[in-house]
């Protein structure tokens, strides 16, 4: 990609006063530095927590503006990363482009431009990255983004355990992790977390007993404990040991977690875990599901039990995904009775790879299907963890590639 002169002092000057501005200040600040580009009418467009709406940032960062994710031009740029242009005639062509911060989607940037050519869209591009960066570096300390996210307040444990957790979507050449938590703004004793060492990717989910405070400070612990292990260079089964200990060591073996904690090889595809009284993941192969991937289950950690526990390990054929869960998914409950149960879990992330679906939009769907199977109220936590090893899905979590208004509206 290369940018003019224009572009050129749009991005420097964005960036370079980006540096002391809040929050508040960043739709002016964009808007502002994109008159040098020739570019008017910017509009950033960010998900709730939920990911059900889009909300427009402005200075007030009050909820002056929300439009429905499944719905509209800026809708679609969400959903399937796509860059989307509107003629509107001597009022320029206006532009809904995908804002990533690698490859989850933090939301959305309209821009009306006076020409639709080659070197637009790549200026465009490259303001869509510096905002998302810039986006990104300011939502850490800023509680009116928090507020303006949330469409209902949060619990104190959901206000504990989400701050623990990675993005919620992560691609290699190589291998995509995804995650999803539910419920929202209730989230207790769930959590999941990734990271890469290497050639490495751990990968861990966690489930602790109840749904209150004491549920979120014991997968805190969890999860920091797990972290300071595997830092330090501990195997799979020793840092399921450390969990176990410093659960029961904290609680007095009156509370506990169950989990999976694992690694992939990214680069030979061999997939290692041990499972501690958790529901064991799930290999979807060619398109349809495979087995669970079974492994002698030790005991939930923090009762200080003396079984020993055993790492198991599982070649991946290119293309392979793997499935992980708490039980909240599987056992949600219509008003029937009826369970979500694990077939219909398997199957609806089947048809939606099918229907070409990117990771983080197949698990958004799962879990709004999930929430209207019980009417938009969850009984439990529901966490799921998908991961994909040379899949060549990769590229559809990041190429916006552009796609005419009228085609955007059959």
């Amino acid at each position: 990609m290369t940018v003019d002169g224009g572009g050129f002092r749009m991005l420097a000057g964005l960036l370079e006063a980006s540096h002391l501005a809040s929050m508040e200040a960043l739709p002016a600040l964009v808007t502002r530095h994109c008159a040098a580009a020739g570019f008017s009418g910017v509009t950033i467009l960010v998900p709730d927590l939920r990911q059900e709406n889009l909300i427009m940032l402005d200075p007030s960062m009050g909820r002056t503006e929300v439009s429905p994710v499944d719905a509209g031009m800026a809708g679609r740029c969400y959903r399937h990363v796509e860059l989307i242009a509107s003629d509107r005639g001597t009022a320029g062509h206006h532009f809904w482009l995908p804002l990533l911060d690698g490859t989850e989607r933090v939301g959305v940037l309209g821009v009306v431009a006076p020409v639709h050519d080659k070197s637009t869209v790549e200026r465009l591009r490259a303001l869509a990255s510096a905002v998302a960066l810039i986006l990104v570096s300011k939502k850490p300390h800023s509680d009116s983004y928090a507020e303006l996210v949330r469409s209902r307040p949060m619990s104190v444990s959901a206000d504990l355990v989400w701050p623990l957790i990675p993005p919620l979507a992560f691609a290699t050449e190589d291998v995509v992790v995804t995650g999803k938590l539910e419920p929202a703004y209730e989230i207790g004793g769930d959590a999941l977390d990734y990271a890469m060492t290497g050639d490495a990717v751990h990968l861990s989910i966690f489930d602790a007993m109840g749904h209150d405070r004491a549920a979120g400070l014991t997968v805190a612990l969890a999860v920091g404990t797990c972290r300071n292990s595997r830092r330090r260079n501990k195997s799979l089964t020793e840092t399921s040991v450390a969990i176990d200990e410093a659960i029961a060591e904290q609680f007095g073996r009156r509370r506990f977690a169950t989990g999976i904690l694992a690694h992939l090889d990214h680069r030979t595809g061999m997939f290692s875990w041990v499972n501690r009284g958790h529901p064991p993941p799930l290999l979807i192969r060619q398109g349809r599901w495979l087995k669970e991937l079974s492994c002698r289950t030790s005991p939930p950690m923090g009762f200080r039990l003396p079984q020993e526990p055993v790492e198991c390990g599982q070649h991946l054929e290119p293309g392979d995904r793997l499935l992980f869960y708490t039980d909240g998914i599987v056992e949600a409950r219509a008003p029937s009775g009826t369970l979500f149960g694990l077939q219909r879990f398997a199957d609806f992330v089947v048809r939606r790879e099918a229907d070409g679906l990117s990771a983080p939009e197949t698990l958004r769907r799962l879990m709004h299907e999930i929430l209207e199977y019980q009417h938009g109220e969850l009984q439990d936590d529901a966490t799921v963890l998908l991961v994909e090893w040379r899949s060549h899905r990769e590229r559809r979590m990041v190429t916006s590639r552009r796609v005419n208004w009228r085609q955007a509206q059959r």
